[in-house]
């Protein structure tokens, strides 16, 4: 028996346990149910870990939240860059001549003219294109 042994068995001899040095039953009972206590937290912690569903679900609720956040931001974003956007618009505006600004309210009001007229002239560049190549010979 070594030194250390001895120690050990000199202490446990007398009804104290080795290392914790309980004074009496009352001592011992708090040590029990402290023990108790931190055995039941391990053993959650463990089951937890063992839940691979449980995790998952709770990974997804999390994912979920943060994409909804990320949503609301995306959208906050985008309303800021449409009000800028306007902002530009109505400075451009106002720095047009007034006939140019009366023929782009026109436009707004009435949209279907202007694309029509805009149709007519994008054929009417590609038939100049055409008739301008035959020409050339190209």
């Amino acid at each position: 028996m070594t030194d250390m042994d001895r120690t050990a068995h000199k202490s446990t001899a007398n009804g104290a346990t080795a290392g914790t040095g309980a004074k009496g039953p009352d001592e011992l009972r708090r040590q029990i149910e402290r023990t108790r206590g931190e055995l039941g937290d391990t053993v959650e912690e463990l089951a937890g870990k063992i839940d691979v569903k449980g995790r998952a679900r709770a990974r997804a609720a999390d994912l979920r939240d943060k994409a909804g956040a990320m949503t609301v931001q995306l959208r906050s974003t985008a309303a800021q860059a449409g009000h800028t956007v306007q902002d530009k618009a109505h400075a451009v505006e106002h720095t047009m001549p007034v006939p140019v600004r009366n023929a782009v309210r026109a436009g707004r009001r009435h949209p279907r003219p202007v694309l029509v007229a805009g149709v007519a002239v994008g054929v009417g560049a590609l038939v100049a294109v055409g008739v301008l190549r035959r020409r050339h010979g190209r």
